[in-house]
């Protein structure tokens, strides 16, 4: 049985084909393609779209504020500065002289009376200068005592002659010659008190030179410094050597402050100041200012004033040198409404005016929504700000930051589209 084929078509030559025929073909396949493509670029870019709109227009999770409540108390400003704690008077108990110290009477914390004896210089060399013009000073008034003979002597010569020249007794050459002699015999006498007075001054000085060799207390107080040991040589020729340093009174101390040409203006007489040192850092002993200093000090280009604080020192706890943190109290308040210092830099996240506001204000948390309160601040510190004027009360929390369900925490705005 033979095997029917179904006859095939006829091939056709692309040459026969007519040109418009065959190029619609071609072009339909060509335009499928691109439909696809421009289709998924676009969803794609329409989903991007989609998320970057909700990512930044959509909700941000829920929101928690950290309050604290308005409160009434007190708001001091102070200036800080470090200081040095001395006697409020110190003595410097040098020599005069030059010489071995010989004796020592007085050691650290010895209490002294005035003219009381602390330390004794060799006082030998001294006295022998003491003794020598001494013996100088007794031949001059045994000069002075012959010479008022003399001059005795000169005197009884000159009138004697004066009465015979009347007489033509003697010549009146004599006469002259006399009175000649009895004016010299005057002058030596003047010459000789002069020189006494010149030698009882040379014994004067001798004399202080020896007093000097006794080293005494000038104020009753109490030895505070030691610089000499028995047998030293101390030379008194270009400046006076240290040998004691006495301090008047210890209960009465007073602290040597630097404060900055930048706080110096509050400063002022009379403030009061608190400051601890490191001996006693839980004790705050309180003082007075005594004195603001017009000298500047300037260290590598800083300047500072002295500002010296008065301070009681019953307990003689103080010591000197010790380094005090003070603490100078240039204005102060009492019992004013007031908010933490952080409130004032608080705003909400999202708020587009963040910052912007002239007026300060403050955030107060009221049914659970942040409720602007501008306001009118006063004296502040480094915690808290005085309120004089605005309706926050002390029964109002005000808020000073937030914390985000994801756990971001702010007291600035976040940055919102």
């Amino acid at each position: 049985m033979s095997e029917q084929r179904s006859p095939t078509p006829p091939e056709v030559d692309p040459k026969l084909v007519p040109f418009p025929q065959l190029k619609a073909a071609q072009l339909d396949g060509v335009t499928t393609k691109n439909y696809w493509w421009a289709g998924g670029l676009a969803c794609l870019l329409l989903l991007i779209l989609v998320a970057a709109i909700w990512w930044l227009t959509g909700p941000s999770g829920s929101v928690r504020y950290t309050s604290v409540p308005v409160t009434r108390g007190a708001i001091t400003r102070t200036v800080t500065a470090t200081g040095t704690v001395n006697p409020e008077l110190t003595i410097i108990v040098g020599t005069y002289v030059s010489g071995v110290i010989q004796e020592l009477y007085c050691d650290y914390n010895t209490k002294v009376k005035k003219g009381q004896s602390c330390a004794k210089i060799d006082p030998r060399p001294y006295q022998t200068a003491v003794d020598q013009a001494k013996a100088n000073l007794a031949v001059a008034k045994a000069q002075l005592d012959k010479d008022k003979a003399l001059l005795s002597y000169t005197k009884i010569s000159y009138e004697r002659a004066a009465r015979l020249v009347q007489t033509n007794a003697v010549s009146q050459d004599s006469v002259d010659n006399a009175k000649s002699n009895y004016e010299q015999a005057e002058a030596q006498v003047a010459f000789d008190e002069a020189t006494i007075a010149q030698r009882q001054a040379a014994l004067d000085a001798a004399q202080v030179n020896l007093d000097y060799t006794n080293i005494i207390s000038p104020v009753d107080g109490i030895v505070v410094s030691r610089a000499v040991t028995m047998g030293q040589t101390v030379a008194a020729s270009f400046q006076t050597p240290t040998l004691f340093l006495i301090a008047t009174d210890l209960t009465k101390m007073e602290v040597d402050t630097n404060v900055s040409e930048g706080d110096i203006g509050g400063v002022s007489v009379g403030n009061t100041a608190t400051f601890t040192v490191d001996a006693f850092p839980k004790r705050a002993f309180k003082g007075i200012v005594m004195q603001v200093r017009q000298s500047p000090q300037t260290v590598q280009n800083v300047v500072t004033y002295d500002v010296i604080i008065g301070v009681e020192n019953s307990d003689l706890a103080l010591k000197p040198g010790m380094t005090a943190a003070t603490r100078i109290v240039i204005d102060h308040r009492d019992d004013v409404i007031r908010v933490p210092n952080g409130a004032l830099r608080y705003w909400p996240s999202g708020s587009a005016k963040a910052g912007s506001s002239e007026r300060p204000q403050v955030w107060a948390l009221r049914n659970g929504q942040p409720v602007a309160v501008p306001v009118q601040t006063g004296l502040d510190d480094d915690a808290f700000t005085e309120i004089f004027s605005g309706t926050i009360t002390p029964q109002d929390r005000v808020i000073t930051a937030e914390q985000s369900s994801n756990g971001s925490r702010s007291t600035m705005p976040r940055l919102r589209f």
